[in-house]
């Protein structure tokens, strides 16, 4: 195993002093042991009392965060004609139909959300075993099958993000960055774990959120307790 370094070994023992610390305190220890060169990311990891491999207990779905992800997301649209147009001036990087879906399987996947019109799925059904294992699959229920290409270019850029539940019923998602403000973190965070409770799938049954917890880029996770993540508290 390699080992670890003098600034992972000192978070990761200052973080083994805490438990279930407030939305607050976690997001202070999170941004006081971020020592990387570049803006980390600081991410939620929210456990959940779900098996995904049945239907009824699957979580899906997406929230615009308060205050954005500050992360540039690339996005390409699946669209022909006066659609494609649309997507374009709304600002999406890549538009196309058949070269597109061509370009995605020969190994270009330079994006990092995917739209398409409901007339394109024929298209980009194909690319299910390339598209779905890495979440970029267009959906309908998170708002990525429309007509409205434009408003899915925009939320998509302005912060949107998509959620899904791992196999080990774990959801991963980026909420900022370490250079925001405390408060817009602290917000950020609870607006994602609000939209991952009222995503509860009837299949759910005892504790449905049983864990949530913050890290960056670089850095280990600090538990945060799940009345104030929830903001019961």
């Amino acid at each position: 195993m390699a080992k670890l370094g003098k600034r992972t070994r000192t978070a990761r023992e200052a973080f083994g002093t805490t438990a279930n610390v407030t939305v607050e305190d976690a997001v202070k220890l999170v941004k006081g042991a971020a020592s990387a060169k570049f803006d980390e990311t600081v991410e939620v990891a929210i456990n959940l009392g779900v098996d995904p491999r049945h239907a009824d207990q699957m979580v899906r779905g997406v929230v615009s965060l308060p205050n954005g992800t500050g992360k540039t997301v690339r996005v390409a649209v699946f669209a022909r004609g006066a659609k494609a147009d649309e997507a374009r001036e709304a600002g999406a990087d890549i538009v196309g139909d058949e070269d597109l879906m061509q370009a995605i399987q020969g190994g270009e996947i330079n994006f990092d959300r995917c739209i398409a019109t409901p007339d394109m799925m024929p298209i980009v059904g194909r690319l299910g075993k390339i598209l779905g294992p890495r979440n970029l699959m267009p959906n309908p229920k998170v708002g990525t099958v429309t007509m409205d290409v434009a408003t899915a270019v925009a939320n998509a850029k302005g912060g949107e993000v998509q959620f899904k539940v791992e196999k080990a019923g774990i959801i991963h998602a980026g909420v900022g960055k370490v250079s925001f403000d405390e408060g817009k973190l602290v917000e950020n965070v609870r607006a994602i774990v609000d939209a991952v409770n009222k995503a509860k799938p009837s299949g759910a049954k005892g504790a449905y959120l049983k864990k949530v917890s913050l890290s960056s880029t670089m850095g280990p996770g600090v538990s945060v307790d799940l009345a104030s993540a929830t903001g019961a508290a």
